[in-house]
């Protein structure tokens, strides 16, 4: 029976999808695994329990990966659970960079009281026009789970559609539409591009992709939308891009003093995943993520630790091993149990490795292969 420790609220939906058998509390305290969304793990003691962490969404900021790879903690998280949602309030930013939807509303607010008010309101509204999306070029930087949905709903409301993504998946490249102009330089969205949309996640490459430098390689008067991370943007020359006219307008779903009361900045509260279904579906793939993990070490979507998968052996057990990537441990490991060994899988990811073996094993075979050189965490299911 696994103890499931929850630091956020969890969407019941998904916590359904652990076994009836696991206790779930936001106050257990030798858990074997975590459900979280927003909560900071940076400074948070981890358990010697703990062996997997389930972040319900796709950014994994707030936890700590490498110490939590080097405890042999794994990190999932669940990309594209929450795609359609930050699709849709993507499709709003178009809309409201270009109409003025937002400030329209500002201004009919104030004219409460005033005589006659749909006819003065009838009289101002020029101030609030603005060009219609279709016909215009949509610039997508990042062609994940988030950029296809979006190009998808663009050209159905008859854009131009580029896209840049150096890492395109397989999966990505065939869910992306065939009218997507596919570019290998990102300065090629920049001089296309009337709008330009980033999905991507925050990393030291594309920390301060909205920068001054690249900023001057937009047409004037470009729309920029970033509903990713507030890390792909540098506030400070965004915010002076606005002020001159160069960024028509600027729509972020993350809050920074430098854009706060911008003329033609929009902010808002990081809404992008925060829906009813969104946080159904991601409490659903990251508790399923989970149990296949404790229960037959299957790794699908983690950060820190390789993909990995086998069909477990009739009448065996697994061994499952979390080890440096730079150690031989994988080979010795399966050494261990010789002919017992039935079937063996290993994989890398970056400095670290993981090894699953089926075989006819015992604790005593398990704390053998604790003491190999490499060796991180060892588990016998």
């Amino acid at each position: 029976m696994a103890k499931i420790l929850t630091l956020n609220k969890i969407s019941k939906i998904g916590l359904a999808d652990l076994p009836a058998s696991y206790t779930v509390s936001d106050d257990e305290k030798n858990p074997d695994g975590i459900m979280v969304r927003s909560a900071k793990m940076h400074d948070m003691e981890m358990p010697e329990s703990l062996l997997a962490i389930a972040r319900c969404g796709a950014g994994v900021n707030n936890i700590p990966l490498d110490k939590c790879a080097e405890k042999g903690i794994v990190v999932f998280n669940t990309p594209g659970a929450n795609a359609n949602a930050v699709k849709e309030l993507v499709i709003a930013g178009l809309l409201i960079s270009s109409r003025k939807i937002v400030e329209a509303d500002r201004w009919v607010q104030t004219m409460k009281g005033t005589e006659d008010v749909s006819k003065a309101v009838e009289k101002g509204k020029s101030t609030y026009a603005g060009p219609e999306i279709k016909g215009k070029t949509l610039g997508i930087i990042g062609l994940g789970a988030i950029g296809v949905l979006v190009a998808d709903a663009a050209i159905a409301l008859g854009m131009t559609v580029y896209g840049y993504d150096p890492y395109l998946s397989v999966n990505g490249a065939l869910a992306l539409n065939s009218k997507v102009k596919k570019v290998d330089n990102i300065d090629d969205i920049f001089a296309v591009s009337d709008y330009i949309t980033i999905h991507v996640p925050a990393t030291p490459e594309t920390k301060n992709t909205f920068c001054k430098e690249n900023i001057a390689k937009c047409k004037d008067g470009v729309r920029i939308l970033n509903f990713a991370r507030g890390e792909l943007t540098n506030s400070a020359d965004m915010a002076e891009a606005v002020a001159s006219g160069k960024v028509a307008k600027y729509i972020s779903d993350f809050a920074d003093d430098y854009l706060l009361g911008v003329e033609n900045i929009i902010c808002l509260p990081h809404l992008g995943a925060s829906t009813p279904e969104a946080e159904d579906n991601c409490a659903s793939m990251a508790a399923m993520e989970m149990t296949d993990y404790i229960e037959n070490g299957i790794i699908v979507n983690s950060v820190n630790y390789p993909r990995l998968t086998m069909g477990r052996a009739a009448g065996k057990a697994r061994v499952c091993v979390l080890y440096k990537a730079e150690s031989d441990a994988a080979a010795k490991a399966l050494a261990v149990f010789g002919e017992r060994a039935v079937q063996s899988a290993s994989a890398v990811k970056g400095t670290y490795g993981y090894a699953i073996i089926d075989a006819d094993a015992t604790e005593a075979d398990k704390a053998a292969v604790e003491k190999l050189d490499g060796v991180i965490k060892v588990r016998l299911i």
